[in-house]
């Protein structure tokens, strides 16, 4: 097979939910999971085994570390290797997530990262998310999603994925300080499909959400 059968692309803003309830619509699914945002990470990660001081990186530089980089695919979906090896603690580290933004603005980084995600999902039925999905990835994507969140729940959230326990008040401030300057940072990035069907998950709980999204996704052919 050399093209994609059904893809369904999921959007949205930092922090809104779209990795983990994409991985989940795809198991419910049956489809493969391709998460793009960690392949800006990973090409984040290798530039930074390169040199810390990102005031150095262009896209050259990013793209020539990000050689690295293989997407491999395992049950349900695909991860980014580095050097063949997992390194998911190093993606998601703060390092990284300090540095992704830049290195998800530049033109050339987007063009490779949205190269990969055709070339995984060929062949395959696919929930695709991460940035410009429904808009460059695959805009003809059978069904677009795009996720929102108030900012002070994405940090909550956020703050008790990493750490396992609820969040203090202060913990929810700083992180929503965060979110909002990232949201900011990638705002070209996160510019939803005129297609694409909007949840607001700030009430809602991920089986919530991801109850709707399998649901519009059994209407289609």
């Amino acid at each position: 097979m050399t093209s994609t059968k059904i893809a369904i692309a999921i959007d949205g803003p930092a922090a809104s939910g779209k990795s983990s309830t994409a991985k989940a619509v795809a198991k419910q699914l049956g489809y493969r999971h391709v998460d793009s945002g960690s392949l800006y990470r990973a090409a984040t990660a290798a530039r930074l085994r390169r040199d810390t001081d990102s005031a150095n990186w262009t896209e050259d530089s990013v793209l020539d570390a990000a050689r690295i980089v293989t997407l491999s695919p395992i049950e349900n979906g695909f991860v980014p290797l580095l050097n063949g090896r997992p390194a998911d603690d190093e993606m998601r580290g703060e390092a990284v997530t300090h540095r992704v933004s830049l290195v998800a603005k530049m033109p050339r980084v987007r063009e490779w990262v949205n190269s990969q995600v055709r070339n995984a999902g060929r062949g395959y039925d696919v929930v695709v998310d991460g940035r410009d999905i429904g808009t460059v990835v695959f805009p003809k994507a059978k069904l677009k999603i795009f996720l929102v969140a108030d900012a002070e729940e994405r940090a909550r959230r956020r703050v008790l994925e990493r750490t396992g326990r609820a969040p203090t008040e202060e913990e929810i401030f700083d992180e929503t300080a965060r979110i909002m300057l990232r949201d900011e940072l990638d705002a070209a990035q996160s510019v939803k499909a005129a297609d694409a069907v909007t949840i607001d998950t700030t009430q809602l709980s991920q089986a919530e959400q991801i109850e709707k999204i399998v649901e519009l996704a059994g209407h289609l052919v």
